[in-house]
């Protein structure tokens, strides 16, 4: 047993818990925690990122590319309040994360000394649950459970704040194994007996996942399950990824942008099995006019999402993989071929609506980037349309190698996020953007460059907020107000001054020879690609619409802009 300072107590409690990358930014109240992390350099790796909103979509990203718990450090006062819109990101999709941050001493705590702040209260309602340490003998054990906690049941983020004379004092410290995270609920024999008598009397059986199945590494029992019931598979935007996207009975992504025979698919379904997903408003439209609701089995970790947006048929609390696991035996094998001819006749008018122009454009720039992705590759997306263009197009065999913002949609997640899947799997990172997200997160490339990330950042250039410009156009009678930007920057003369290569393509032929020397190059690349700024993400559902609302393809959007 050693005594040691607490600044030294939390960074050998991190590296007991098995990190290797913390990422962050130095300050006042975090010296000491800076000090001791000099010493154990060769052990934990603290990657300085330019801004502390960017480490924490670092940390996530490191999470989501590996199910590990990201790690992200900040000093008091606005080094905390950075972190709110990425501790705000990983809670809404789920992903495990410790926050530590410094804060001022005990003593003068309450007397708005100088960057001071109430940084648990702030976060509270978007953390699993957050600490303050003002005694050195529970810091150890409080870190151990934040860990515990970050990656127990339904994953999260939680908050360690720690006050300055903490980490200055002295005591005792003896390395200790990890807390293991609770084991999982499993299901009552008589819920999933439920379970399979209504998934069995299904004559049009739909499987719905999101990211849940991620979490749970339930990709393979999800497939067992469709292939078992003849049933079509489709996921939200978080569930992208969690099995293979040439699988033969999946339809894609469902929801507001999803594809349509997906989208059409679950509405016509009189059974949606729904596994790790929360239905949120971009998957339902008008929930009071949504025609699956009250023919749902849903199987979540989390039973505050069981009938939270939907009447739930039966609701099973597990763990997606321990209940399928349970499930799959009790479930009758069925071709329903009546069923299979529908979706044939989906997936036909589908192809109908599909872009099929030559040259650059949304479509193309996405089949070009799937021709030179490996499958471990990580593809990480900021928020708009570009971000729905990849969810359509791009294809996945692997799971964690889709990183997008889903829940909060945040702008900007896109840089720190790449920087973190690439540095957590060692792989070439592709990240796809537009101009709005590039202008708040460019300044990472700084850090990719310092740290020679390989990372590919394809930059879909439209000179406009594309998709709140998309709903003015079809809902606002094309009053573009404040969404065309007007920018002079030059992206790529800025990207070679931060330390990255760059260059600017005009069509597919140079799209495809950029990217081949980007993902060869050990090292951050830009390659800016021009697109029409009345480039349109179809098919659209309209807020409040059901899914006979759907818009499906330019087609349409002509009609209603007269065109």
């Amino acid at each position: 047993m050693q005594t040691l300072t607490g600044a030294q107590i939390l960074v050998r409690t991190l590296i007991d818990q098995g990190v290797d990358i913390i990422f962050g930014y130095p300050g006042g109240t975090v010296i000491d925690i800076y000090d001791a992390l000099y010493d154990v350099a060769d052990r934990l790796w603290h990657v300085e990122t330019t801004h502390e909103q960017h480490a924490a979509h670092a940390a996530d990203g490191y999470a989501r590319a590996t199910g590990k718990t990201g790690v992200v450090l900040a000093t008091s006062g606005p080094g905390a309040t950075n972190l709110v819109t990425g501790i705000a990101t990983a809670y809404l999709d789920s992903v495990p994360m410790v926050a530590i941050t410094g804060n001022v001493a005990g003593s003068v705590i309450g007397t708005d000394a100088f960057q001071e702040l109430d940084i648990t209260g702030v976060t509270l309602p978007i953390t699993k649950h957050n600490y303050f340490v003002r005694d050195i003998a529970r810091l150890q054990d409080t870190v151990r459970e934040a860990f515990a906690l970050a990656n127990s049941g339904r994953p999260g983020p939680v908050l360690v704040d720690i006050a300055k004379d903490v980490q200055e004092a002295s005591y005792a410290y003896e390395p200790k194994e990890p807390i293991a995270p609770r084991p999982h609920r499993v299901p009552s024999h008589e819920v999933i007996e439920a379970a399979a008598a209504v998934i069995n009397e299904a004559k049009r059986p739909f499987v719905y996942f999101g990211g849940g199945v991620i979490a749970s590494g339930a990709g393979a029992e999800v497939a067992a399950l469709a292939d078992r019931i003849g049933a079509p598979m489709g996921c939200s935007l978080m569930g992208i990824s969690g099995v293979p996207t040439d699988h033969p009975r999946f339809l894609g992504m469902q929801g507001m942008h999803g594809h349509y025979a997906c989208s059409m698919a679950m509405d016509d379904s009189d059974c949606v099995i729904a596994l790790g997903t929360r239905f949120n408003d971009r998957a339902t439209g008008d929930r009071t006019k949504f025609r699956p609701s009250g023919k749902v089995v849903r199987i979540d970790i989390d039973s505050s999402e069981l009938n939270k947006t939907l009447i739930d048929r039966v609701d099973v609390r597990s763990d997606v993989r321990v209940a399928l696991s349970e499930l799959l035996p009790l479930l009758k094998p069925n071709e329903h071929s009546e069923w299979a001819r529908e979706i044939r006749g989906l997936r036909a008018r589908e192809q109908g609506f599909a872009d099929y122009r030559d040259g650059l454009c949304p479509k193309t720039i996405m089949e070009a980037i799937d021709a030179h992705r490996e499958a471990d590759m990580p593809l990480v997306t900021d928020v708009g349309q570009h971000q729905m263009w990849a969810a359509q197009y791009l294809s996945f065999s692997k799971p964690r190698t889709f990183i997008s913002s889903g829940g909060l949609g945040t702008m900007g997640f896109g840089m720190g996020a790449a920087i973190g899947a690439a540095l957590a799997t060692g792989e070439h990172t592709i990240l796809v953007t537009g101009d709005g997200c590039f202008a708040m997160d460019m300044a990472e490339l700084v850090t990719a460059a310092d740290h020679d990330i390989p990372l590919t950042v394809v930059l879909l250039n439209n000179g406009v907020l594309g998709m709140v410009r998309q709903w003015q156009s079809l809902f606002y009678g094309q009053r573009h107000s404040n969404t065309t930007l007007k920018r002079r920057i030059d992206y790529v003369a800025a990207a070679k001054a931060f330390g990255a290569r760059a260059r600017r393509i005009e069509s597919v032929e140079e799209l495809d020879a950029a990217l081949d020397d980007a993902i060869g190059y050990d090292g951050p690349m830009l390659i800016e690609c021009p697109i029409d700024k009345d480039e349109f993400v179809t098919p659209m559902l309209p807020t409040g619409g059901t899914m006979g609302d759907m818009v499906v393809n330019m087609d349409d959007i002509n009609k209603r802009l007269g065109r």
